[in-house]
């Protein structure tokens, strides 16, 4: 890998996690970080037939305030070989406004215990040589916290995405489309076990880069974490490991007839809390 791009990933990475505790420390009423890491064999990259290992190195960042809550992750993707051996970063970054903690009303409603508006970013850059992403996206869009042990967050962003890979002279920027997106942390009872994960279903984006046709998304990213801190006496969920799993039907908009357009990819999963 060419090491002045390597450097760019890790500083960029490392820019945005500081700024994260920096505003945490200041403004956070509670805080949570955590650095990861997780590894499977079975991900898949579009237009390439083989199941391809990656290396995750993961920060994430979560801080909730007098009117909303933060969520930061930073995923450093290192594939293998059947993936040129690429490295890429991942950033995604999502502010929601309580809006009944703002107005100084109660508005919740049946399963819901408030409404809120969402906005946020994804950024991501890899030096793979087939694609080469540098996605750019903003989102948008209301969000019901329904009433759950932990949270349960349910989300309709309008999503403004652009792109600029190998062989497109200029960023190019898709049709504004919709994503239903399901977040949760759910603790089972007094286990010790949480369930936990995201689930996107995006809508098609129009025409792609080249011009040709994309089709709607399915992500489901779930994992089943085990807080080994207690038992080690580190705390409580200080040490967490577990096991994920990821099924992604046409991802990054790829219809089913693409190669590589569906991912079914077990991980293990390990995180330290701080």
């Amino acid at each position: 890998m060419n090491k002045s791009i390597k450097g760019k990933h890790w500083m960029m990475a490392a820019l945005v996690a500081s700024t994260a505790c920096s505003l945490s420390a200041h403004a956070a009423d509670w805080a949570d970080n955590s650095i990861g890491y997780r590894y499977g064999t079975h991900f898949a990259e579009p237009f390439n037939t083989q199941d391809i290992s990656k290396n995750i190195v993961n920060f994430q960042h979560a801080s909730g305030y007098k009117y909303g809550t933060n969520f930061l992750n930073v995923d450093l993707l290192m594939s293998d070989s059947k993936d040129d051996s690429a490295q890429e970063a991942y950033i995604t970054y999502r502010h929601t406004l309580d809006i009944g903690k703002i107005s100084g009303k109660d508005l919740s409603f049946g399963p819901a215990r408030g409404v809120g508006m969402t906005l946020g970013f994804d950024w991501n850059t890899k030096n793979d040589k087939s694609y080469a992403s540098k996605k750019r996206m903003l989102v948008v869009g209301p969000t019901l916290m329904m009433d759950v042990p932990g949270f349960l967050n349910v989300s309709v962003l309008a999503l403004f995405e652009s792109n600029q890979p190998i062989g497109v002279s200029s960023r190019y920027t898709y049709d504004t489309h919709p994503m239903l997106n399901f977040a949760w942390g759910i603790p089972l009872g007094s286990t010790g076990l949480a369930f936990e994960g995201y689930m996107n279903y995006i809508a098609s984006k129009g025409k792609n880069e080249f011009g040709g046709p994309t089709a709607p998304e399915l992500n489901f990213d779930g994992q089943v974490m085990y807080d080994v801190g207690t038992p080690l006496g580190m705390g409580k969920n200080t040490f967490r490991i577990g096991l994920e799993y990821q099924y992604w039907r046409n991802k990054f908009g790829n219809p089913s007839n693409v190669p590589g357009s569906l991912a079914k990819t077990p991980m293990i999963r390990a995180e330290y809390h701080f």
